[in-house]
């Protein structure tokens, strides 16, 4: 953890060291939730190992992935972290995860007390935002055969961690069209 917020140089060794010692170590076993649908969120994690997948349901009551993420990230229903009101989302450990946790008043004293922080969480969500938008971007501009290729190419984690189906919801595709996909690119 403190190598990951030495990586941005904007914090102080002394900020660094403050933060660590407001984090909470929390472990979740697969399948358990981080939080769920009408929760509010008043917490941020540090991934220290795992995987999580975040899904919503849609109005079929379809489960639908639309994001997963690994270990050396920030984990939050951000939407509801901001807000303070609830989320439409679930996040769901698809892995044992081990986790650092700090609590949404520990970060607003945070930014009360420094600048610096102020600037780090605004990098962050700026980078989350490029993200974003760039997923959505792939989904409604390219063709299921290119996202796939894409995730192959930058995220070759995502195809080896992460159940088909899920998988598939993320691609906005079917199973079956995610095996064809697969089938194709194995030739």
């Amino acid at each position: 953890m403190k190598n990951y917020l030495q990586s941005f140089n904007i914090l102080t060794d002394e900020e660094i060291d403050s933060f660590l010692e407001l984090l909470v170590p929390k472990s979740l076993k697969k399948g358990e939730f981080f939080i769920t649908e009408g929760k509010t969120c008043k917490q941020v994690a540090f991934i220290i190992s795992g995987l999580f997948r975040s899904f919503y349901y849609s109005s079929e009551e379809e489960d639908v992935t639309y994001c997963f993420t690994f270990e050396n990230t920030f984990l939050t229903a951000y939407s509801s972290f901001i807000t303070q009101l609830p989320t439409d989302e679930n996040i769901q450990a698809l892995s044992d995860v081990d986790l650092l946790i700090i609590s949404k008043e520990k970060i607003d004293q945070l930014e009360s007390s420094s600048a610096n922080w102020l600037r780090l969480f605004k990098f962050i969500a700026e980078n989350e935002y490029l993200k974003m938008e760039k997923r959505v971007f792939m989904l409604q501009r390219e063709s299921a055969e290119t996202r796939y290729n894409d995730l192959l190419e930058n995220h070759p984690e995502y195809l080896h961690s992460i159940p088909l189906n899920y998988l598939a919801s993320y691609l906005g595709i079917t199973p079956r069209h995610l095996s064809r996909i697969r089938k194709s690119i194995a030739l």
